[in-house]
């Protein structure tokens, strides 16, 4: 307990038990006037509410009636469905999208919802979702630095600027690579390319075996003909695999018009939505095991497939509203809006035709989350269970280009 919290109830009750004694062998007048005015002091009591406690029964008595419960087993019960649906959101994130998800988890034969419970549902409040949720915690693991590149020309010649944290158009994308080297980095191993939009959390991931202009540019074009809506900047940071003269020339002749900015060296807060999410979408799933064969990148790709909709259409993100300035310049007090799912970001900006929405609705819609997250588990667990790389034995890379062209990705624009 902090030494700033004011006393609990008990903790008065023992006090005032201690100071009684003291108040009735007092033998003037003024005496227990002065004991009194401490009991003041330390309990925070009006006077007379102090000499009725020390003329009765401190012992407190228990309630006549005790109050029941409001939620119980059933709610408890769904409440633990849609969490664990969900990969336990915190309750913040959880709340605004309870009753919705109870309905769509319904529809899908996961649960089997009554009227009454999702009345509670809907009357429930975060701080008792707090108490109902699970106590599940993903593990914490350190992320690894990656070492920064030289400065080229090239790269010089790309202005460096922050994008807004309040960017209100899609389409602004920070871009990061995760490297599953595990703890070497020698040889060639897997690389995670994620594009994360700032203005609605949409997030993009490709798997790549190695890191070579061939596989970069399959890996962009991998997410691009599965994105909804257009790309208008790029925002990656200073390494060497995306300021090239191949990759640049890339952008150029495929994303016409798109602006091309970079974060600053050794400033990762400059990248901070996708650097955020290099962990929960990435790591929280992956870990920091290596990963160095074609056949694990193929197989990664598939689960990053199902990912792709399990995130940007079921998990509720919340996004910074506003900044209100304190005495501490450097530390604003935060507000966060209402969480919503990347999708509802997206479908209620500007950017999606009447079309393209009702597709990616019908999309959520046929979809179950619980046996989303179901073959993301199993994916993993397949993942795992292939071999090594074997030494002295060249991957070929091309096993793994172009795959993208065959399959059937979850959304195809």
């Amino acid at each position: 307990m902090s030494i700033e919290e004011k006393m609990s109830i008990d903790e008065r009750r023992k006090y005032l038990h201690k100071m009684r004694i003291r108040y009735w062998q007092a033998k003037s007048r003024a005496e227990r006037s002065k004991l009194l005015d401490e009991m003041e002091a330390v309990t925070e009591l009006h006077r007379k509410s102090l000499l009725r406690l020390i003329r009765g029964e401190l012992a407190r008595k228990p309630r006549r009636k005790q109050r029941g419960k409001n939620y119980g087993a059933e709610v408890k019960a769904v409440v633990h469905v849609i969490a664990e649906s969900l990969d336990y959101p915190c309750a913040e994130r959880l709340h605004p999208n309870l009753v919705w998800m109870a309905e769509h988890l319904r529809q899908h034969g996961e649960l089997n919802v009554e009227p009454e419970v999702l009345e509670k549902l809907k009357q429930m409040s975060v701080s008792t979702l707090w108490r109902l949720l699970p106590r599940t915690e993903r593990s914490r693991l350190a992320y690894r630095k990656s070492r920064p590149g030289a400065s080229t020309s090239m790269r010089q010649a790309v202005p460096v600027r922050r994008i807004r944290w309040d960017e209100p158009q899609p389409g602004h994308f920070e871009v990061d690579l995760v490297h599953h080297c595990g703890i070497s980095s020698d040889g060639q191993y897997v690389h995670t390319l994620q594009m994360v939009d700032v203005a609605t959390g949409w997030s993009e991931c490709a798997a790549i075996l190695g890191r070579s202009y061939l596989v970069m540019q399959d890996g962009f074009q991998r997410i691009l003909k599965r994105l909804p809506f257009p790309v208008l900047e790029l925002h990656p940071d200073n390494g060497v695999e995306f300021f090239n003269a191949f990759l640049l020339k890339f952008w150029k002749d495929t994303l016409k018009g798109v602006q091309l900015s970079r974060s600053r060296p050794f400033q990762k807060n400059d990248n901070r939505f996708v650097e955020e999410n290099n962990f929960s979408l990435v790591r929280a799933y992956l870990g920091y095991q290596r990963l160095d064969t074609a056949e694990q990148t193929k197989v990664l790709n598939q689960l990053y497939d199902q990912l792709w909709l399990y995130h940007n259409f079921f998990q509720p993100v919340m996004r910074l509203k506003e900044k209100i300035p304190t005495d501490d310049p450097l530390r604003p007090k935060r507000i966060y809006d209402q969480a919503q799912t990347p999708l509802e970001r997206l479908c209620a900006k500007d950017v999606l035709s009447a079309d393209q929405i009702h597709q990616l609705q019908a999309l959520r819609a046929a979809s179950n989350p619980r046996q989303l997250r179901r073959s993301i588990e199993d994916l993993i667990t397949q993942l795992f269970a292939l071999p090594p790389a074997q030494e002295g034995v060249t991957e070929d890379v091309r096993q793994t280009i172009g795959l993208w062209q065959a399959s059937q990705l979850p959304h195809q624009s």
